[in-house]
């Protein structure tokens, strides 16, 4: 799987791609990720890529030509090509589309924007997916594209180390525990339900399950 991320600020995934599980994925060569920085696709002298809106308003939109040159760039001559386009309007992303994206489709192209959003043609051009991460509006695309790199990577085998740590394909909860089996914290004992150190695989499955819904 390669992710191709168009964006004005690739820095800004530095930490996250690097470091554990999807560091390890790339290290490993089971995901590939690519940035494309539309400053690089502008004639304009001083990198400007933002322009004001036709009609009015606040704020500033990303201009459609330098977008669309990083994502022909992105694309070039490959046949199996998802590209998605962030927006407030977009279906909602959940783990139904990461496990789609992620069998069908050897190249994912995610476009970020930034202040107002991105020209809609661009959008149109592609026929690009949009998708939204939640009902709410973020400063910009960056981290939908995190999100949705990393419910599509985990969907990848081989990428969590052990497939079957996928927690759609076994019963898990959302409660989890660990060592040491009680401690006290202020003067009151917490302690891992009895049934986890049971043994008892079969009352086990059926306490996750509950916990579950």
């Amino acid at each position: 799987m390669h992710f191709h991320i168009i964006t004005l600020f690739p820095e800004s995934f530095g930490s996250y791609i690097n470091d554990s599980i999807i560091g390890r994925a790339i290290k490993d060569k089971k995901i590939k990720v690519s940035f494309y920085n539309p400053r690089d696709f502008t004639k304009d002298k001083h990198k400007r890529v933002d322009q004001k809106p036709y009609g009015g308003g606040p704020g500033m939109v990303m201009e459609p030509v330098s977008v669309v040159k990083a994502i022909r760039k992105a694309v070039g001559r490959k046949k199996d090509v998802k590209i998605i386009f962030f927006a407030a309007d977009g279906k909602q992303f959940d783990n139904k589309k990461a496990k789609t994206y992620a069998k069908k489709h050897k190249h994912i192209v995610l476009i970020c924007g930034r202040y107002e959003g991105v020209d809609v043609r661009v959008r149109k051009i592609f026929k690009a997916d949009p998708i939204s991460i939640g009902p709410f509006i973020l400063t910009g695309g960056e981290l939908p594209a995190m999100v949705v790199l990393d419910a599509v990577s985990r969907q990848i085998e081989g990428v969590l180390g052990n497939f079957g740590s996928v927690e759609e394909g076994r019963t898990a909860s959302s409660e989890v525990y660990t060592r040491p089996e009680a401690f006290s914290f202020k003067g009151k004992t917490y302690k891992v339900p009895k049934v986890l150190v049971s043994g008892h695989h079969k009352k086990i499955e059926e306490w996750r399950a509950n916990k579950k819904k």
